[in-house]
């Protein structure tokens, strides 16, 4: 079957052409604007030989043209590299060569790592720039003066990749899972079934974080309905909580990590919240606590999802009614990441792979037509990673009776202390029940009698201090006592990775570093 996913937003444009499609601080398209200059981007590649297939990167922080570009390149039937902007020379370097890359576009914060990569990756890389001239690099406003306006729409058939999505995940090695058109069309279609996120015509999403990964992946269903994208360019709390009033947005989705900053930010209490429909939590486990708290903000409107790079898509929604239920009256429904989401199949298995029983504990595998099925030029990771059209996707949990999936921790990062296996996961939740506590990560270090021992480092809310050895006291009223942490450390950050999230990897280094061996 051949289809062409920039037709929805042409759709749009013409249904809505007065209407914004595209905010970004003082910047504001319509979707006539969007779909115009798209065409334009469009032909312009064409006109140099770029062509279906041929793939194209972006290397940018959040700015509106990333969204343009995406439109564009559906159009074309191109390859779409999003490289995340935290990335460093070497890995943009990788990546260009990797993929293939044809055209490279940046901003001018990245344009001399941009050129460095491209030196280095001994190809002849034409280097566009979004915001003003630089040195051996072609303006936006100039490639795009090589198009026209005429409608571009070139048909590809729904398994042919669409967007190499770039990852290291929990391994630190850098891989791209190949999301075909069909993935992104099976997206698309998944959210606008979810009557708790379905954007409609007028409505805003806001993205908040990273354009290139979870933030933008609603970005394509939401122009397929007329809604406003507004772009954050960098994320703060006041920046947040001022955008959501100014803008009327009426959806967003925040990492745990950036809704504990909401959560702490002294305005909070006197933001205009009232045009929010939907706030969706996801890229890592919440704590029932957050939840509770994101509640008492947001009102009854916030959910939780969980999905990967591998899936394209959102796996499982703990929906809005959920996250009610589950403060009223089952509060474990709050340690539980939601049911699979409408086509997406999700099952428990064992080493064999064959299903384990409700409540008996494995690893999830998910199959749909969102999932991907295999890394870009990786056929052995490819291989342990997807199996008879079922993504492994390394994280250990269950199912209960009535479906909903509760994940406990990633193959690697549980901890095994005298045998006993300890899920950092649940550890945290009890944590993040601290009135003190504003983060927390749980690692094993070494230890000699046990093997591994359970540290908490966290990090205190602001006026509030941290008594370790309280902290541990409070942790033993609610965690079997081999699960408690032996010892806390108090910091004053965490580190995050390049998507915003708790770097548990980065944490936990430091306490093996010299140890005989290391857990990765």
């Amino acid at each position: 079957m051949l289809t062409n996913l920039g037709r929805l937003v042409a759709r749009s444009a013409s249904y809505w052409p007065t209407r914004d499609a595209l905010v970004c601080g003082e910047q504001r398209w319509t979707y006539a604007d969007l779909d115009r200059r798209s065409n334009r981007l469009a032909s312009a590649l064409a006109s140099r030989g770029i062509g279906a297939g041929a793939a194209v990167a972006t290397f940018a922080s959040n700015r509106a043209e990333l969204v343009e570009v995406e439109v564009a390149l559906y159009k074309g039937g191109l390859l779409r590299v999003p490289v995340n902007h935290r990335l460093g020379l070497e890995e943009a370097r990788h990546i260009l060569v990797d993929a293939g890359v044809r055209m490279l576009l940046t901003d001018a914060a990245h344009a001399e790592t941009g050129r460095e990569a491209i030196r280095g990756s001994g190809r002849d890389i034409p280097l566009v720039v979004f915001d003003g001239g630089q040195p051996g690099a072609q303006t936006y406003a100039d490639l795009l003066a090589e198009g026209t306006d005429e409608p571009v729409a070139v048909d590809v058939d729904l398994d042919e990749p669409c967007v190499l999505h770039f990852t290291s995940g929990s391994t630190g090695k850098l891989k791209a899972a190949v999301q075909t058109t069909g993935n992104r069309l099976a997206n698309v279609r998944k959210r606008l079934m979810d009557p708790d996120v379905a954007a409609s015509p007028g409505d805003s999403y806001l993205v908040a974080g990273p354009i290139t990964h979870a933030s933008g992946m609603g970005v394509l269903a939401a122009l397929s309905r007329g809604t406003a994208i507004v772009v954050l360019p960098s994320f703060t709390p006041q920046d947040f909580l001022d955008v959501i009033a100014k803008e009327k947005v009426t959806s967003t989705f925040l990492v745990p990590t950036m809704l504990n900053m909401v959560l702490a930010h002294p305005g909070r209490d006197t933001a205009d919240l009232s045009s929010l429909k939907a706030v969706r939590i996801g890229g890592a486990p919440v704590s029932p606590q957050r939840l509770r708290e994101a509640v008492e903000l947001f009102g009854p409107i916030v959910m939780q999802g969980y999905g990967q790079a591998e899936t394209t898509s959102g796996v499982t929604v703990l929906t809005t009614d959920d996250v009610v239920r589950g403060i009223e009256s089952d509060p474990d429904i709050l340690l539980s990441c939601g049911r699979a989401l409408f086509d997406t199949e999700v099952q428990v298995v064992d080493e064999r792979f064959e299903p384990v029983p409700a409540g008996a504990m494995g690893e999830l595998v998910v199959r749909g037509p969102d999932c991907v099925r295999a890394y870009w030029n990786e056929p052995e990771l490819s291989a342990q990673t997807f199996r008879d059209g079922w993504v492994l996707t390394g994280d250990i949990g269950y199912l209960r009776e009535d479906g909903y999936l509760f994940i406990v921790d990633r193959k690697k990062d549980m901890i095994i202390s005298g045998g006993f296996n300890i899920y950092c996961s649940e550890v945290e939740a009890a944590i993040y029940e601290h009135p003190s506590v504003a983060e927390a990560c749980v690692v094993g270090v070494p230890d000699e009698k046990w093997g591994e021992a359970v540290k908490a480092v966290v990090v205190a809310k602001p006026g509030a201090e941290i008594d370790p050895a309280e902290l541990i006291a409070f942790c033993a009223e609610r965690l079997d006592r081999f699960k408690k942490p032996r010892t806390v450390d108090v910091v004053g950050a965490l580190p995050v990775n390049r998507n915003g999230k708790i770097d548990r990897r980065a944490v936990r280094a430091p306490y093996w570093a010299g140890a005989d061996r290391a857990v990765n």
